[in-house]
């Protein structure tokens, strides 16, 4: 009787589960590891320079609360441009930077780009907006959103008028009212 109380009970056969399939963690860590210390071993400014930069990037690609995949690309593309970084640098920048403008994006745009402003100079503020108008025209389309966020953008970092319009000319086909309008006239 006692045993029938007191004596443990067979386990329950139950089929092994399967090992998840990862890549090397060890391997991953050790790539952001190594990421992280370049971007650490970066003078303090020009580490800050960079991340000020993407976010106002990732800002501009947010506009329209959607980062695509080509918007993704163009900024990392953006940050590699003047060799400051690497690819593998530029894409754990990127992340991170998205992550931002998603999560925080409307508290801390102003002081994000009042940061970059009183990093850069004038040209590396005209190649951001540059850069912007890039990011947002990946694909294809530059939305009112979007061109509403990139003319904030070029107000805070105080870009000259005439400087800008030459910057919108170049996009101007990439424009969704322009596009728009070319639809409804049958492309004329």
């Amino acid at each position: 009787m006692f045993d029938r109380f007191f004596k443990s009970k067979p386990e329950p056969t139950v089929a092994p589960r399967p090992a998840p399939t990862v890549s090397d963690p060890a391997g991953d860590t050790a790539t952001v590891r190594r990421i992280v210390a370049k971007l650490e071993a970066m003078p303090p400014e020009q580490a800050r320079l960079i991340a000020s930069a993407a976010y106002t990037l990732a800002r501009a690609a947010n506009a329209d609360l959607d980062i695509s995949d080509e918007e993704t690309a163009a900024i990392e593309r953006e940050l590699q441009s003047n060799q400051a970084i690497d690819e593998a640098t530029a894409v754990l920048v990127t992340e991170m930077a998205k992550l931002q403008a998603k999560t925080v994006g409307g508290t801390e745009d102003y002081v994000v780009t009042r940061e970059f402003k009183a990093l850069a100079d004038d040209a590396q503020r005209v190649a951001v907006v540059r850069a912007c108008y890039a990011v947002m025209a990946a694909n294809g389309t530059i939305s009112a959103e979007e061109t509403g966020t990139i003319n904030q953008i070029a107000d805070e970092l105080d870009i000259d008028e005439a400087v800008l319009r030459s910057i919108r000319a170049e996009y101007h086909d990439k424009f969704s009212s322009v596009q728009q309008v070319r639809r409804v006239s049958g492309g004329a």
